[in-house]
This record gives C-alpha cells, sequence and structure tokens, in this order.
C-alpha cells in the first residue's frame, strides 16, 4: 500500500517506520514547510499535522478521492463540517482522537463504568492527563473523549479546566516533558475511590493503530472510526 503522510513530525516519522516494516511505501512526506503538495501515487493518507493546517488536508483528500486518516486533534469544531463534505464527495474518513489500540478499549471500559456509576450520584468524578510538553491543545482529544461518554451518564452538564468550577466535570491537565500520554477517570465517594487509567510507554502504539486503520479502510466508502476497526462497541 502506498501512503502519503500529511504531517512529517515526530508521529509521521513513527508511523513511516512502522509502515515500512509491515511492507507499506511512503510515497509522500508534507511537513510544516511544505508548500503546494501534490496528491498522487497514494492509496491513503494519515494526517498528523497540526490544527491549523488539518481541515485543509482532510479537504485536499476529498478532492483528490483519496482516503484519509486523520489523528490530529484541536480541529474538531470543524468535525461536523468535515464529515458533511466527505459524504457529498462520497469519499473516505476515518478520525480518532486516539489511535492505540488499548486507548480505545479503554474507551470501552469507560463507557461502561460511566453507565454503571449513573445511578450513583454520591460519587464525584474527575480526570486527568499528562502528555509532552509539545503538544499544543490542552485537554487532549482522548480526555475530551473521555469526558464526552461520562457526560452523557452523569450529573454534569460539561467539561471544564476549571477546577474552581464543582458543577462541572473537572480535567486536570497536565504538561510534562517526554510523557507519550496517561489518562485516569476517578470516582470518589466518601467511603471509596474507583479508577481506571491507561498510561502509554511510547508513542508507537498511536502509530501502529494509524497504520492498522489504514490497511483497514482500503477499498471503503463512508466515515468510520476504530470502533469500526476493531470491531467493538
Amino acid at each position: 500500500m502506498k501512503i502519503g503522510l500529511l504531517g512529517y513530525g515526530k508521529m509521521g516519522k513513527i508511523i513511516e517506520q512502522i509502515a515500512l516494516k509491515r511492507q507499506h511505501y511512503i510515497t509522500l512526506k508534507v511537513d510544516k514547510d511544505t508548500e503546494n503538495y501534490v496528491l498522487q501515487n497514494i492509496d491513503v493518507a494519515i494526517d498528523f499535522s497540526t490544527p491549523d493546517a488539518a481541515v485543509d488536508n482532510i479537504t485536499n483528500c476529498f478532492n483528490h478521492n483519496i482516503p484519509v486518516i486523520s489523528g490530529t486533534t484541536g480541529w474538531l469544531e470543524h468535525y461536523d463540517k468535515v464529515v458533511a463534505l466527505c459524504k457529498e464527495k462520497n469519499g473516505t474518513f476515518l478520525y480518532a482522537s486516539n489511535f492505540s489500540l488499548g486507548v480505545n478499549i479503554f474507551f470501552e471500559l469507560n463507557k461502561t463504568l460511566s453507565k454503571l456509576m449513573a445511578n450513583l450520584p454520591e460519587y464525584e468524578i474527575s480526570m486527568e492527563e499528562i502528555h509532552h510538553t509539545q503538544k499544543l491543545d490542552a485537554p487532549s482529544g482522548t480526555a475530551i473523549t473521555l469526558a464526552e461518554e461520562i457526560l452523557k451518564n452523569s450529573k454534569y452538564g460539561t467539561w471544564t479546566l476549571d477546577a474552581a468550577k464543582p458543577k462541572d466535570l473537572h480535567i486536570n491537565s497536565k504538561r510534562i516533558d517526554k510523557v507519550p500520554g496517561t489518562h485516569e477517570v476517578t470516582y470518589r465517594s466518601s467511603v471509596d475511590t474507583i479508577e481506571i487509567k491507561h498510561t502509554a510507554h511510547n508513542r508507537e502504539g498511536f502509530a501502529l493503530g494509524a497504520v492498522i486503520a489504514a490497511e483497514w479502510i482500503a477499498g471503503k466508502k463512508g466515515v468510520f472510526s476504530m470502533k469500526d476497526v476493531l470491531n467493538i462497541g
């Protein structure tokens, strides 16, 4: 399979290594200084760019009938528009806030736990996410995905980074050098505490998931998620 990398930072380079090990070809590399790139000789594009470049990259793929896998976060206010454009162009699109296979299992654990705790309002819920200092957005897209699932089954109306708002679900967002990604959800009452936690040891898990998603999406049309790739949920 011929893969175009839209974003050739740290994640792009790791994706390249894994794709080559899985007998794929990298036929395009677009970094932050690349201008007027041409989408050709590509079976699928993987976008790990920046929030301000993601929508243009994805749109460009739709216009050239190229399936696109997107792992860029921080642009999701445009997600509905992108999905509508994908359908209009009869394109192929898969977005994930986190491509790690373990994190996507963690999403399902979080979903199940939030349903189990729905009728226990005595538990206060909080979240913490920790990432490397180069991560531009806060909270992480993964934390937002976790929070949105909790909101469906809790007393909280929205999530916030502001700990001074006790009526909202608080996400404590930390940036620490060389931390690939840690996410923790805590339910705390006066008598006990329940915690679930995912800790990434490196970035290879994210990259592997993105390549597996690219392999899976070949020949398909529509809008997909990692749930489709893993056949869960």
